[in-house]
């Protein structure tokens, strides 16, 4: 990668001095035109609707990877420590779906997106992140689920490509994203190496997909957000001045408003760290979808 250019302070905005611990699964709500972000290790959940700039913040009872908004129902279905789950708020309900992992009791959900056929794609791992026990899962409307794919140190991601024909997915321990072919019928086939971090980008994190093609991904400890296009290639990178970006997604009506969640994990003399940003991506994202079940 070339010396990364200075990003103009225009581009970047500091929209929420949340300070979270670890800001992550940014997703964007088109029935209330709102922002939802989680603090995994702060337990809380944060919205910020777009037209208004209201904060709300919900204390969770367990860590929370991610939510992702229904298609036919009220409120969301979770990814938490303990497994899935359904969730509505004020006033704050939760019922619990079921655990992927009951055998694997130090894992926990990471991350995860809906496809275009309403499957919510979720991965896991190691809490201590010292095993390999991470795994990729589909959960169907039916609300049963599949293990996908096996042996994440941290599984993260996923998204796919604007047709819905592949399936990106991370596993930041290695630095590697994967791409799979994705069928119609949620199989996974033909696993690839998409990009391959070299050491001084830091980790691949979570990530999005613009209306292009084009892959954003997060750089943890690389301070910087990046656009590869669909064959691999790096094509431009945003510096951000926080060291720890940890995800973006597209956001507003039209999907040309790009935030970034980050971690203050580690990083507590960093001022901005922790917080949320929106950035000026120059981009539109690929259309974004709900959970069918």
């Amino acid at each position: 990668m070339a010396a990364l250019a200075p990003t103009p302070a225009s581009a970047i905005t500091y929209t929420w001095p949340v300070r979270a611990t670890l800001g992550e699964g940014p997703v964007y709500d088109a029935r209330e035109d709102a922002l939802y972000f989680v603090d995994i290790k702060g337990k809380r959940l944060h919205r910020l609707t777009l037209k208004g700039r209201a904060q709300t913040t919900w204390d969770m009872p367990e860590a929370i990877g991610w939510v992702l908004p229904r298609a036919t129902r009220p409120g969301f279905i979770a990814g938490f420590k303990s497994g899935f789950a359904a969730l509505t708020l004020d006033p704050l309900t939760i019922h619990r779906i079921g655990s992927p992992e009951p055998d694997r009791a130090n894992n926990r959900l990471n991350d995860a997106k809906v496809d275009a056929h309403g499957r919510i794609w979720a991965g896991s791992m190691d809490d201590d992140e010292k095993q390999s026990s991470g795994a990729l899962y589909r959960l169907d409307p039916s609300m049963h689920w599949t293990r996908m794919d096996d042996g994440y140190g941290v599984a993260n991601g996923p998204t796919f490509s604007p047709d819905g024909a592949t399936l990106y997915h991370t596993d930041s321990a290695r630095r590697i994203v994967y791409r799979f072919a994705l069928s119609r019928d949620g199989a996974l086939s033909e696993r690839g190496v998409f990009v391959r971090f070299k050491d001084e980008w830091g980790y691949p994190d979570g990530m999005t997909t613009d209306s292009e093609g084009g892959v954003w991904i997060a750089h943890w400890d690389g301070a910087r957000i990046s656009r590869f296009t669909p064959d691999g290639a790096l094509d431009r990178s945003i510096a951000l001045p926080v060291s720890r970006p940890t995800s973006c997604v597209f956001a507003g009506e039209a999907l040309n408003r790009m935030f970034v969640t980050s971690a203050s994990i580690g990083r507590e003399g960093e001022p901005l760290a922790g917080g949320l940003f929106e950035v000026d991506a120059g981009a539109r994202g690929a259309p974004s979808f709900a959970f069918a079940g």
